[in-house]
């Protein structure tokens, strides 16, 4: 069987940079920490961190007065920061730079009296920490459909912006109907669209157009895994968003000559490697690679951790 993987796959800069941030608190700070939701969404990730001292919590109230505390990589609301403060806990933010930035944005577009319109998914915790941060007025929408039941104060002061984990693709068309029905709508280029989930994305299509299944490694509640599948899928060919090796199901690659193999930005290199190996016990395996795009983005640790960066 040809066993074909995606380039680029896994971790991001972002993820790389919250896990590092946890790992170098506990070094420095030492067991326990405090980190207020799943650091990135992966569990193997966040049952490796747990093993090392790190204690996740959901509400800012569960974490001790005066524990280390990190928030994770989807970024928090404002009240999330002042109610941290009340307590009197330290915070080390380990909120992706690419998020903050849709943050400044957003905000700059507040302040100068604009509704917001956030293009994104519902629920996702980027997005509950963006519309968190903004001053004003923010209307959540997922498609375009949505644009023509938007009702706005003023046509003329609008601006957008879009959760990271979404791609020039994604938002493509929503993009188009909202300055469609606004003309004056204004937002961001579409380079600061997250580069990570633009080049994941336009790989797993790739990798869709040359083989027989698609396996996406991530976990089920991870926004840009779920996409990745979403996207080989629409291009015709069997798609599975599997955990790890065990959620590998032998009949889906039963009598296929190619399986290709990618993963979202918080899932770890040794989960693919661990698929490969299962794929290795059910039959002989030729492994490639897909020539793409070499990722050497490295995101300045925090100010408390600087001196441990390496």
């Amino acid at each position: 069987m040809q066993v074909v993987l995606a380039q680029p796959r896994g971790f991001c800069a972002g993820v790389e940079r919250a896990i590092e941030i946890v790992e170098r608190a506990l070094e420095k700070y030492g067991p326990p920490i405090y980190v207020r939701h799943e650091i990135v969404h992966n569990r193997h990730v966040v049952e490796r961190l747990r093993a090392k001292g790190a204690h996740f919590v959901d509400e800012i109230d569960e974490i001790p007065k005066g524990a280390v505390t990190i928030f994770s990589a989807h970024g928090v609301a404002s009240a999330i920061e002042e109610r941290a403060a009340d307590r009197g806990l330290p915070v080390i933010d380990a909120t992706c730079p690419l998020v903050s930035k849709v943050h400044i944005e957003g905000q700059r577009y507040a302040n100068q009296g604009r509704e917001i319109i956030l293009i994104g998914h519902a629920g996702h915790p980027e997005i509950v920490g963006t519309m968190g941060r903004i001053d004003g007025r923010v209307h959540l929408i997922s498609t375009p459909e949505e644009v023509a039941r938007l009702e706005v104060a003023d046509p003329d002061k609008l601006a957008f912006i879009t959760q990271t984990t979404l791609s020039v693709d994604d938002t493509r068309a929503v993009i188009e109907a909202l300055k469609a029905r606004f003309p004056s709508i204004v937002g961001p280029d579409t380079k600061d669209i997250c580069y990570a989930t633009q080049n994941r994305q336009r790989a797993a299509r790739e990798l869709a157009k040359i083989v027989d299944v698609v396996l996406v490694v991530g976990a089920p509640n991870s926004s840009n895994s779920n996409r990745l599948r979403e996207i080989a899928a629409e291009s015709g060919v069997p798609s599975y968003l599997i955990e790890d090796a065990r959620a590998l199901d032998p009949g889906w690659i039963e009598g296929t000559a190619s399986v290709g193999i990618t993963a979202g930005a918080s899932a770890p290199a040794e989960l693919v490697e661990e698929v490969i190996a299962r794929l290795r016990e059910l039959t002989s395996v030729e492994l490639s690679e897909l020539p793409g795009v070499t990722e050497n983005v490295r995101f300045r640790m925090p100010s408390q951790l600087i001196d441990l960066a390496g």
